[in-house]
């Protein structure tokens, strides 16, 4: 009788330790946990460290609540000015909300990848090629401004964009250089023009 005690107390135990294994996740300190109970939204998200969900019927997703910096691959457009460029940038950006990061959103890192390479496109394309290549600090706001908007919604909040850089086609270089070329040229001419009426004087 106390042989089959002793087994059903290790048998417990064992369960126990089974089912604590199986319950248990940890939460780290930069993540927060939403828990969803049979599809359902849990409404208290689990902070950092050991939380204990119920086995089957929870399951619990991590969100990482740092900083990502997200590359935006570079995008082909035309200028105002009908000048096809290449522009590379950089997202900033974070959870601050992790219930709707889940739930109002498939996938909220893809999702602002995606509006940010369609607002660079835009950006691009109401864009001079002098405030691309002059004036970035206010297209880097505005590109802010129109990836922000949509991810608010999603529990996102954009910190900071910048363009990383602006590639042109070789022939616009060339061509840029030689205007540069003929505009020290004219200068010098006028220069001398000056001394010369100087020198007459």
């Amino acid at each position: 009788m106390v042989e089959e005690l002793m087994v059903a107390g290790v048998a417990l135990v064992s369960a126990g330790a089974v089912y604590v294994a199986a319950a248990a996740r940890v939460v780290k300190q930069y993540e927060r946990g939403v828990v969803l109970r049979l599809g359902k939204l849990r409404p208290e998200v689990r902070g950092p460290g050991l939380a204990l969900i119920l086995p089957g019927i929870d399951r619990l997703r991590k969100v990482n609540m740092q900083i990502v910096t997200m590359p935006v691959p570079g995008q082909e457009g035309i200028t105002r000015d009908n000048v096809t460029v290449r522009v590379d940038a950089v997202v900033y950006f974070k959870v601050t909300s992790p219930a709707e990061a889940v739930m109002r959103v498939e996938d909220y890192r893809f999702a602002v990848s995606q509006m940010a390479q369609t607002s660079l496109r835009s950006i691009i394309g109401k864009s001079d090629l002098d405030d691309l290549l002059s004036d970035r600090e206010k297209l880097n706001q505005g590109l802010e401004l129109m990836i922000d908007s949509p991810a608010v919604e999603w529990g996102v909040t954009i910190d900071r964009v910048e363009i990383k850089d602006v590639s042109l086609p070789e022939t616009m270089k060339r061509s840029m250089a030689r205007q540069a070329e003929a505009d020290r040229e004219r200068r010098a001419r006028i220069i001398n023009a000056d001394a010369e009426l100087q020198a007459s004087k």
